[in-house]
């Protein structure tokens, strides 16, 4: 399990930095002194990132400060047409969380629920402790989802996460992406509450 979990986190690494990369590229044609600004805060990223680059699992708290990051070089693309908004429950700080949870299923919102609207766009993220689970969610207030044939053809964010949620919490997690009502994209997810990685868990057992 451990090798096909890291395969999969280190597809997430590249995707990302790639993306950034491009970012960047873009920025550098009009702003130079904002490209700048992205290129140090991706420094950051990464710094923090690999700092945890063993584990499979980190707690919330060091999670949101990956994905403060994250949005601090978004911001510097999108500056006011970009907002986002946090409901965090204090009491689920501690819960351990895969790594890089939140990074690209916020990626994901910005590139298809916000990047192409002049007038930008919101993301809300909500963490939540509630009956023994951790529940998580991201969402826009984009197009949402235009399903024709009744099926959704995920892109790397969405399928890597639901993939890696599967590996660690198997039956006891949930996965679900749907259109929001009002508009927008609900991506959600819920696993067992817990501060002791999966895999020392699995180990005792």
């Amino acid at each position: 399990m451990e090798a096909q979990l890291d395969a999969l986190r280190m597809q997430l690494h590249p995707h990302f930095l790639f993306n950034t990369l491009n970012s960047v590229s873009v920025l550098m044609r009009r702003d130079i002194e904002a490209a700048d600004r992205m290129l140090l805060q991706l420094s950051n990223l990464l710094r923090v990132t690999l700092a945890g680059n063993a584990a499979h699992e980190i707690k919330l708290k060091q999670e949101l400060e990956i994905l403060e990051r994250y949005l601090e070089i978004e911001q510097i693309r999108f500056q006011d047409r970009l907002t986002v908004r946090m409901q965090i429950d204090p009491s689920a700080l501690d819960a351990l969380v895969p790594q890089l949870f939140f990074q690209p299923l916020v990626e994901n919102a910005i590139r298809h629920g916000i990047a192409d609207c002049e007038t930008g766009g919101e993301i809300d993220i909500r963490a939540e402790r509630q009956d023994g689970l951790l529940h998580l969610q991201v969402r826009d207030n984009g197009p949402g989802l235009n399903i024709s044939n009744g099926s959704l053809l995920e892109g790397v964010g969405l399928s890597n996460t639901r993939s890696r949620l599967e590996y660690l919490y198997g039956s006891g997690g949930r996965f679900e992406v749907c259109n929001a009502g009002g508009g927008g994209l609900i991506v959600a997810a819920a696993f067992p509450f817990h501060t002791e990685t999966i895999i020392e868990i699995e180990a005792k057992r």
